[in-house]
């Protein structure tokens, strides 16, 4: 294994950090901070802030767990959106890639991941609870399961299910316009809306012994 070599000892620190994220390797994390040495040193100040200010001040919806600047973010407190409708997704990535279809009008709930226990990630570990508060309160008619068509995903839509069937609320899931596998924030604007718009009732999505 070739070992790069820097100059600086300030550029290996910044370019190890850079690498630290997702989906970035050493090459590309020298050719982002090359970048930002070339920046005049207010855009790079004016960077690094808002990266701290995100950390410091962002705050979670108590009502959906979207990301939010306040305690009840902007979906939720939209007065035009279908309060009784709740769309049942991983996390806040799927919401954006929702709201980009402009198919849906309802509310959100964010789990915060799917059930693997591969990854040692149970349902106590997710936002459930919450969810199945928020249905106790009455006001809810329906739930779409807006989880990938993953075994995890899968997995935790039938969980859910089966601590939600026995109320009165419709539990629909999104056809299967959406590929097997596919997560739902690298399918399609059009294919994921027509998947929202054309959603099933889940109970015969799945067999049941």
């Amino acid at each position: 294994m070739i070992t790069e070599k820097y100059s600086s000892k300030l550029l290996e620190n910044a370019v190890n950090e850079f690498s630290r994220l997702p989906g970035i390797g050493k090459k590309t994390a020298l050719r982002l901070v090359l970048y930002l040495l070339k920046k005049d040193k207010s855009e790079v100040n004016s960077f690094c802030e808002s990266l701290t200010s995100l950390k410091e001040n962002m705050k979670y919806c108590k009502i959906c767990h979207n990301i939010s600047d306040t305690e009840i973010c902007d979906i939720c407190s939209q007065k035009s959106r279908h309060s009784d409708i709740i769309c049942v997704v991983e996390n806040i990535r799927d919401v954006m890639a929702i709201e980009n279809t402009h198919q849906f009008n309802g509310l959100y709930h964010v789990l915060g991941g799917i059930i693997s226990p591969m990854d040692g990630i149970g349902p106590s570990e997710l936002e459930i609870n919450s969810l199945i508060e928020r249905v106790k309160k009455g006001k809810i008619s329906e739930i779409i399961l807006a989880l990938s068509t993953t075994m995890e995903g899968d997995t935790t839509n039938f969980y859910i299910y089966k601590k939600l069937k026995d109320s009165s609320v419709k539990i629909s899931t999104l056809s299967r316009g959406v590929s097997i596998g596919n997560e739902l924030e690298y399918t399609d604007e059009i294919t994921l809306g027509r998947s929202i718009k054309n959603r099933q009732d889940f109970e015969s999505s799945i067999s049941i012994s």
